[in-house]
Order: C-alpha cells, then sequence, then structure tokens
C-alpha cells in the first residue's frame, strides 16, 4: 500500500535530506562524528523513499548498489590508515595537506577516512533496509 502523500513528501525531502548528509559530512571532518551522522542521514532519506515507492525504485535512484558502497567504503578506510605507514608512522596517523582547499578547509587522511564512514554506513544500512523490504 502505497500514500500518495508520503510519496509526494519523499520527492520533495530526498534531495534536502541528501544535502544535510553532505553538510554534515563536510562540517564533521573538522568535528567528531561528521561520517557515521552523514551516513544515517542519506541512509534514512533512502529508506524514507523505499517506503513510499517500493525497494525497485530506490535501487533505481541510488544507482550503485550498496554492497559496492561498502567495499568503496572500506577501501577509503583501509588507505587512510596506510597513508601513515608509508611514512613510517602508527596505523590510522592523521596527515594534513598544507594546501588549504576554499570550501573544505584543511584536508587530510582523517577527511578520508570520515567519507570511508559515511559510504560503509550508507551501505550496510541500505542492505538491511532493502532486503526487509523485498521480503
Amino acid at each position: 500500500m502505497t500514500s500518495l502523500i508520503l510519496a509526494i513528501a519523499t520527492r520533495y525531502l530526498l534531495p534536502l535530506l541528501l544535502l544535510l548528509a553532505v553538510y554534515l559530512l563536510l562540517h564533521g571532518h573538522n568535528v567528531p562524528g561528521g561520517g557515521f551522522v552523514g551516513g544515517l542521514v542519506a541512509s534514512a532519506a533512502f529508506s524514507l523513499y523505499t517506503l513510499a515507492n517500493g525497494a525497485a525504485a530506490a535501487r533505481k535512484i541510488l544507482v550503485v548498489n550498496p554492497r559496492i558502497l561498502m567495499g568503496i567504503g572500506l577501501l577509503a578506510l583501509l588507505a587512510s590508515g596506510v597513508c601513515g605507514m608509508l611514512l613510517e608512522e602508527p596505523f590510522l596517523t592523521g596527515l594534513w595537506i598544507k594546501i588549504k582547499v576554499p570550501v573544505l578547509g584543511k584536508m587530510g587522511t582523517p577527511f578520508f577516512f570520515d567519507c570511508g564512514v559515511f559510504l560503509v554506513v550508507i551501505g550496510v544500512t541500505l542492505t538491511f533496509i532493502f532486503s526487509l523490504e523485498e521480503d
């Protein structure tokens, strides 16, 4: 059973929630919790869309399989940890680029770690949601 009100509201809420998730990710790389909280908000947006339109429609707008998102996220996490080891530092040592990026500010391995967490949280949550919805 689909609700017309939920379907229309989701059409407008999805881009806003995804924009909020990206804001939380970008803001959070300077403060704790950016990747995880942003991933949860993005997952909630796609979960809401799944409830309104079904798992097939949500998979269609997501474009990428959630398992691939998990894999890319885990690779980003591993790469951010190994970068320190290449310079003979401990695993997961934060390394910073000297050049400031205009919108993002200081860039370094913690940002890539947050991006990895963001993708892993989206992938895991949507894998659960899609499997529950399809059953």
